[in-house]
């Protein structure tokens, strides 16, 4: 058994169209009503038939009452660190505390550069997102009083305004896949969220890319257990339709995520293909007999 210890959590993994327009939002409140515990939604801001997910988030926030929202993940390039930290710590205050920071290096370069972004090597989205991080933890940092400056390879402030301060420490969760990135969740991270459909190598590779970000915890003076272990699933569908991880009935669902949790430690599922019925049996029966299961093998 492979158990880092953290409370599982469920949610759901959206796609946030622009039509129809509240799309997005009814799906956020159909998770909501189903007792899952989070809901994320891709950010691709120069996908022209997606919502701004940044705007997304804080309507979705302001219409839900219990559930936590993050972007899945957010893209680094797009967001300037600072100004990111403040948004992410306005939502947090507005909600009570209900956001989660997914972020991601940045993919999709072409895409990135048509915005205005800066088109980097992978070994340069590497650097830029950790130095990223610590810019974000430092404005967050109530401990720390007066201006925040920075001199960095990548990101130059001066007199940047640490306010408003986070409702509390906000998890910061990394889509990584590559060696660098995986390191770096180790070393900086507080969750690792990738898609199992890109883990190359199926449940094989699942198992190195979590001993490369042991390891990288270890390196770093950290617990493995500081790192917790999420995995969307983008497509999944209650009916045998094909070869996907969860393609078939409740059961099959079940058994699978329940080993996930034991044998390679995985604690949050978030589910995509934006169907409601699906999120609501996954809520509402699926969740319950993982949690069930794996509350018995921990006794």
């Amino acid at each position: 058994m492979n158990d880092y210890g953290h409370d599982l959590l469920f949610g759901s993994f959206v796609t946030p169209v622009a039509q129809p327009a509240q799309h997005g939002v009814d799906l956020a409140l159909v998770s909501e009503q189903a007792g899952l515990d989070l809901v994320t939604f891709q950010d691709h801001p120069y996908q022209p038939s997606f919502h701004d997910t940044s705007t997304l988030l804080t309507y979705v926030a302001s219409r839900t009452q219990k559930i936590a929202v993050s972007g899945n993940v957010t893209s680094l390039p797009l967001r300037p660190p600072l100004g990111l930290a403040r948004a992410a710590a306005t939502v947090d205050r507005l909600s009570g505390g209900r956001f989660r920071l997914g972020i991601g290096a940045g993919a999709f370069w072409d895409g990135i550069a048509r915005m205005g972004g800066r088109k980097l090597t992978p070994a340069q989205g590497v650097a830029a997102l950790r130095e990223a991080i610590g810019i974000i933890r430092d404005a967050w940092d109530p401990d720390q009083q007066g201006p925040l400056n920075h001199e960095g390879p990548f990101y130059r402030i001066e007199d940047g305004d640490r306010t408003p301060y986070a409702h509390r420490p906000i998890p910061i969760w990394v889509g990584s896949y590559k060696p660098r990135m995986l390191a770096l969740t180790g070393a900086v991270a507080d969750g690792w969220l990738p898609s199992i459909e890109y883990i190359d190598g199926g449940l094989p590779g699942l198992a190195d890319a979590n001993h490369r970000i042991d390891d990288a915890a270890h390196e770093a003076g950290r617990e493995p257990a500081a790192v917790r272990r999420l995995m969307n699933f983008m497509r999944a569908s209650l009916v045998p339709t094909g070869q996907g991880f969860l393609d078939g009935p409740p059961e099959v669902w079940i058994d699978r995520l329940t080993m996930l949790a034991l044998e390679h430690g995985i604690s949050t599922f978030l589910i995509g293909g934006d169907d409601p019925t699906t999120l609501t049996r996954f809520g509402t029966e699926i969740a319950p007999a993982v949690r069930e299961n794996v509350a018995h093998a921990r006794r």
